[in-house]
């Protein structure tokens, strides 16, 4: 079983806690009556499938069901450093991804 930190909460909580809802930082259509409805189909229904790292948004259903943005690696199931919604995360590239995920949880992801 995973071990998730939520950022809100301040504490890793267990993985049946969580729910993931799919790609962060999409950003809306600043006009959505402007959108074709191939751009709206786009927005609402295409998202990137990348075989690397990429940005999830997660939710603490059943703790403080709050909001949060966890990098992921789909292959290996690897979570990273978890940040609240609106912040960056505290690593840019990958080298700086394995790092920042072991001291901001205090363990080895």
């Amino acid at each position: 079983m995973l071990h998730i930190f939520c950022p809100h909460c301040g504490e890793l909580r267990s993985e049946e806690e969580f729910h993931a809802s799919g790609q962060a930082h999409i950003p809306r259509p600043l006009d959505p009556n402007a959108c074709t409805d191939e751009e709206w189909g786009d927005y609402m229904f295409f998202r990137d499938n990348p075989r690397g790292l990429h940005h999830e948004l997660w939710d603490h259903v059943a703790g403080c069901r709050h909001y949060y943005t966890d990098p992921r690696h789909p292959v290996t199931y690897q979570l990273h450093h978890t940040y609240q919604l609106g912040t960056k995360p505290q690593f840019t590239d990958k080298a700086d991804t394995a790092k920042t995920a072991t001291t901001a949880l205090g363990e080895k992801v």
